[in-house]
């Protein structure tokens, strides 16, 4: 890889994937040295919010779900 690759910002895909990653805390050290040379702290607290608030959303619909079909 050249030094123009290592310092570009990472893709949206790239910014899922990783913020998908640091959520089952599974990452690879290319993959976390990429974010944090050439990503934007503001970018990856915005996926992590939006991840966490879909998460969440998920859980209490599948919540509802099951307590709904016990009666």
């Amino acid at each position: 890889m050249t030094d123009n690759n290592k310092n570009r910002k990472p893709s949206f895909g790239q910014v899922v994937l990783s913020t998908l990653a640091a959520a089952i805390g599974v990452q690879s050290n290319k993959n976390r040295e990429r974010d944090f040379k050439g990503g934007s702290i503001k970018t990856y607290v915005a996926a992590g919010v939006i991840f966490t608030t879909l998460f969440v959303i998920a859980l209490i619909l599948v919540v509802k779900t099951v307590l709904s079909n016990m009666g």
